[in-house]
């Protein structure tokens, strides 16, 4: 598997986008983009589920929200949920691509077996050069990732493919366990993403 340290200078960036996807807390508030409320995905609509703010103290990192065949309210109605799904981004603040990555692989690695990380390293390798690919996301740029079944999971930047599918429905299923696994990225923004957010 590929290294997740961060050079000490790129701790700062680190540190901000390991909050984002790790520690901290996700508020219960309307997201600034304008999600739309249904997208077709290969000849299968996708609803909008759920959507959250991810907070860093009192910065707003990014914005997420979670397409699916049908609403699901739980994290294991969701990854039970055949069909297609999408998770759509948009960043709120500069995110490193390289650090990007890694901690998505961080947070993929913390929710699955070391036989399952194994499985899937050529897929999991594809997903940190998609990011690396960018020295950085700017705000209001959007990334995106998309599972079809039988085809895999595709990424995307600011709504273009960044290359041909990878992985199958375990690999996708490890990605989405980043928000939804045992040991989520955050409670709160699982729970917007679901909807079950409080105000």
């Amino acid at each position: 598997m590929p290294q997740l340290a961060v050079s000490r200078t790129a701790w700062p960036w680190a540190l901000l986008v390991a909050v984002a996807l790790g520690a901290g807390a996700a508020n219960a508030v309307p997201t600034s983009t304008r999600f739309e409320p249904s997208l077709d995905v290969q000849g299968t609509k996708l609803q909008l589920n759920g959507a959250g703010v991810r907070y860093r103290a009192i910065f707003k990192v990014y914005e997420l929200a979670l397409y699916t065949t049908k609403k699901v309210t739980t994290s294991a109605e969701l990854l039970a949920l055949p069909g297609p799904k999408r998770l759509q981004f948009t960043a709120l603040r500069e995110l490193p691509g390289t650090d990007l990555g890694r901690l998505f692989l961080k947070g993929m690695a913390e929710n699955a077996t070391n036989d399952q990380v194994q499985r899937h390293t050529l897929a999991s390798t594809r997903l940190i050069e998609v990011f690396s690919g960018r020295s950085k996301m700017l705000p209001g740029e959007t990334f995106a990732m998309e599972f079809v079944p039988g085809k895999g999971t595709t990424f995307y930047i600011l709504g273009k493919p960044q290359g041909d599918p990878v992985g199958d429905d375990e690999f996708f299923g490890m990605v989405l366990k980043i928000w939804f696994g045992e040991s989520p990225a955050d409670r709160l923004l699982r729970d917007a993403l679901l909807g079950q957010d409080k105000e």
